[in-house]
């Protein structure tokens, strides 16, 4: 993990950016972070497209190191400055088609779009993760939160240093992964906007219902995909602090 800038935002959280091979991040510390008393890690999940998705990602980071907490997000493939896939961009473009057309989206699409992404974007994930672990004023338990829901999962199925996760009902699922999601035995808190114009709300409760957690909260609430209340922000604030702690 190579750092290549670092600034101290007004709140006193450091705020640097790393790249990790081909992988560019960020890290967030809180300002009280030390190698004697090493900050819990929430990895920040996002939809790709890392200088778009910041002043979200900061806004996420700078609410969890009031509570003690140091995250940290990655890049996804294919999204920002890293390499397009022709594959995912034609699987893209069929769900666009589809979308505007007001047809169903094709499995076979879903599949062609999320699996690869899935399959590349968890080891990167968990590559980060060693890294991330071994530097001083950072240690576990660790969690992850948001982003596109079937990484999630399948960071949830083979990664055990992730004990919790908060994730966003809010994006296509392919079907092998709600196999895997039977799979995940972690606390889970799942957010699930009511009226998500780009998800089937049937399959995101189908979803809720296939995962294997003896702990599983889902919390709804009405409203589009940007439209989640400030409370659902706050709930999945507390999920952490009870499991991270």
């Amino acid at each position: 993990m190579r750092f290549t800038s670092e600034r101290r935002l007004d709140d006193g959280v450091l705020e640097r950016e790393f790249t990790l091979g081909e992988i560019p991040g960020i890290l967030w510390t809180p300002g009280s972070a030390s190698a004697s008393a090493p900050a819990p890690l929430i990895l920040l999940g996002h939809p790709g497209g890392l200088h778009k998705m910041y002043p979200r990602l900061v806004a996420r980071a700078r609410h969890s190191a009031a509570e003690g907490f140091a995250t940290a997000t990655i890049e996804l493939p294919g999204s920002g400055d890293r390499p397009r896939s022709a594959a995912a961009e034609q699987a893209r473009a069929d769900l666009h088609r589809a979308l505007e057309a007001g047809e169903p989206v094709a499995e076979e699409i879903v599949d062609r779009l999320v699996l690869p992404l899935v399959d590349k974007a968890a080891p990167e994930w968990q590559a980060t993760l060693d890294a991330l672990l071994a530097l001083p004023g950072i240690g576990g338990p660790v969690g992850y939160s948001g982003g596109v829901i079937a990484i999630g999962i399948r960071l949830a199925v083979v990664e055990p240093r992730i004990v919790a996760a908060g994730l966003f009902a809010g994006s296509f699922v392919p079907r092998a992964l709600f196999e895997e999601a039977r799979q995940v035995t972690i606390p889970l808190h799942v957010l699930l906007q009511w009226d998500d114009e780009g998800n089937d709300r049937q399959a995101a409760l189908d979803l809720f219902d296939a995962f294997g957690s003896k702990e599983k909260t889902l919390n709804a609430n009405m409203g589009g995909h940007a439209g989640v209340p400030q409370s659902a922000g706050d709930a999945a604030a507390r999920f952490f602090t009870r499991h991270l702690s």
